[in-house]
């Protein structure tokens, strides 16, 4: 059992084949599009080793970047802070190299095939994530209101979770036809998924999460709603997203994001700096041995972009820190895009007046954690008087809320996540210092353990994000609130440009919060693989006819259309 709560239908891996983030609202297969021998398309030569911005160093503007150095345009990257985004692994001050923590995204779904696609190919290895009750998680210890539970699956702990896990499924089941949608997807069937969403689409932007369980008559107790936002599904509690647009989390369960995590071996980050020096086989126009490092001078990125504007012929232009100006026939943009509202002078003629309101709208959480080092995996011993493990995987309702135990191997260093909190659980410990954070944090868990001295093992000094408080960033991902679907639609298809004035057109928006999928890599290098169509139209290009991309294939299963009035 993988998830704290199990999804409403049971499979196996033998039975049917993986499902993929491909849906629902725009049920395009991605990972067959990368998989095709054709490749994404190709430009006119005439444009071989024009310039293209791309703003943005995430794994967003990476793969962006890389395909369409493929293609023979010439990638520009501009990186404010480091090549990854929310890829970020940090070491540990005095620590051997091999101790990691990942202060982004560290845990990640198979059914996210592209960007598995993008993993396999820099020749990265992944393994089990030590989620709530996962096979690869020794134990789990769920703690509220001061009463502690050891379990290893969720038969181990008592009838009210077993209760709010049928709950959850009912819920599932009578208020977004679950079962016929995860069989849908499974199967591919485009038009099935299509008519089923269309109606939840338009049943449901209006309702919060919360308001969804209020609504089922499985959650009718307080109790059982109480739990399951404590205690939720895959990756644990989920009352931090309650006053979200329950649309969001169908998105999740639709597309099995929450379950069967794997963590990249050695770190994330590692996605995009190997993307970034990897000599493609197949190239246009430059040399083998050509990279995106290669195409940059000093192998590194340009700056901060500071200014951005449009000059005569609809061309994009883009100021640095440095002060150094350059004019684009196109430009990809990846960073979340709030930059566009605080960090960066913008062009109000950059976006259509609409889409500048989804970008104001768009709604961030909060989310913070940390880590620290420690001498070996000393969770694994066993209490005398139980048989227990001395500790375990932590869900509570304490200020630590999530504690994850990474093992590293028998008797090696490893690493304590000892708190992953979002929303306004995040914002709690905004004020303090990493280790004013630590030492809440242990006496919180020594309350859970009172036999255990986490203290004495730590070999290194915490390593803490907030997210919010990160210039660049103000947040850790997009998450809808009730209402925002138009939004999120204008964002999302702002590639398809044939669609906008000519005055407009040029820009593309890229990054996981434009995606349906926001907190989820897989969006990032969905939306990425958007805009490198977006770009290669604008230059005139095609795709080849065995393999038509995003765009070609755009008016068949555009998302659904609200009514404006």
């Amino acid at each position: 059992m993988t998830s704290t709560v199990p999804n409403a239908v049971e499979h196996t891996d033998e039975q049917q084949p993986p499902i993929t983030m491909f849906g629902p609202d725009f049920p395009y297969a991605y990972d067959d599009f990368l998989a095709h021998p054709a490749g994404l398309g190709q430009v006119p030569a005439t444009e071989h080793g024009t310039e293209v911005a791309v703003i943005g160093g995430g794994l967003s503007g990476i793969v962006a970047a890389y395909e369409l150095m493929k293609m023979g345009l010439k990638p520009v990257v501009y990186e404010a802070d480091q090549i990854g985004g929310r890829l970020r692994t940090v070491g540990f001050e005095g620590c051997d190299d091999s101790l990691t923590a990942e202060m982004g995204a560290m845990r990640f779904p198979p059914s996210s095939t592209a960007l598995q696609h993008y993993i396999d190919l820099v020749g990265l290895e992944t393994r089990p994530f030590p989620n709530p009750l996962a096979e690869a998680t020794p134990s789990t210890v769920v703690d509220l209101k001061g009463e502690s539970h050891y379990a290893v699956t969720i038969d181990d702990l008592p009838q009210v979770y077993r209760d709010v896990a049928a709950a959850w499924n009912k819920c599932l089941e009578e208020g977004a036809d679950f079962s016929d949608m995860n069989r849908a997807m499974r199967e591919r069937d485009v038009p099935r998924i299509r008519e089923i969403w269309a109606k939840l689409v338009e049943k449901l932007d209006n309702q919060t999460f919360y308001g969804f369980l209020c609504d089922s008559e499985a959650f009718k107790s307080f109790r059982h709603r109480e739990i399951f936002g404590q205690v939720g599904f895959g990756t644990g509690g989920w009352d931090t997203d309650f006053p979200n647009s329950i649309l969001e989390i169908l998105r999740v369960v639709y597309t099995e994001a929450d379950d069967h995590h794997r963590g990249i071996v050695g770190g994330s980050q590692q996605l995009p700096l190997r993307l970034w020096e990897r000599e493609p086989e197949k190239i246009v126009h430059w040399p083998h041995g050509t990279s995106l490092k290669t195409l940059h001078v000093d192998g590194e990125p340009r700056p901060a972009v500071t200014r951005l504007h449009r000059t005569a012929g609809n061309r994009i232009t883009v100021t640095d820190a440095n002060g150094d100006i350059r004019t684009y026939q196109a430009a990809i943009f990846t960073a979340q895009s709030w930059m566009l509202l605080s960090k960066i002078a913008c062009d109000d003629s950059l976006f259509p007046i609409d889409h500048w309101t989804a970008i104001e709208r768009t709604h961030y959480m909060e989310s913070s954690k940390l880590f620290v080092p420690v001498d070996r995996p000393f969770w694994l011993d066993k209490d005398e008087e139980t048989g227990r493990d001395v500790m375990s995987m932590t869900l509570t309702d304490r200020m630590t809320r999530g504690t994850y135990l990474l093992d590293n191997g028998p008797d090696q260093p490893a690493v304590i996540c000892l708190s992953y909190t979002w929303c306004d659980d995040s914002l709690k410990w905004l004020p303090l210092s990493a280790n004013e954070r630590m030492e809440v944090m242990l006496k919180s868990l020594g309350e859970i353990y009172p036999k255990v001295d986490i203290r004495k093992h730590i070999i290194g000094n915490p390593v803490t994000v907030s997210w919010e408080n990160e210039p660049y960033f103000m947040g850790a991902f997009k998450a809808n609130l009730p209402g925002h679907y138009r939004y999120q639609r204008r964002l999302f298809t702002h590639f398809m440009q044939d669609r906008l004035p000519e005055d407009k057109r040029g820009i593309f928006l890229a990054g996981d919060d434009i995606s349906w999928t926001a907190g989820w890599a897989e969006g990032a290098v969905q939306t990425a693989l958007n805009a490198v169509w977006g770009v290669m139209h604008h230059f005139g290009g095609t795709t080849d006819p065995s393999n038509p991309g995003p765009g070609d294939v755009y008016d068949e299963i555009a998302p659904v259309e609200l009514p404006e009035d």
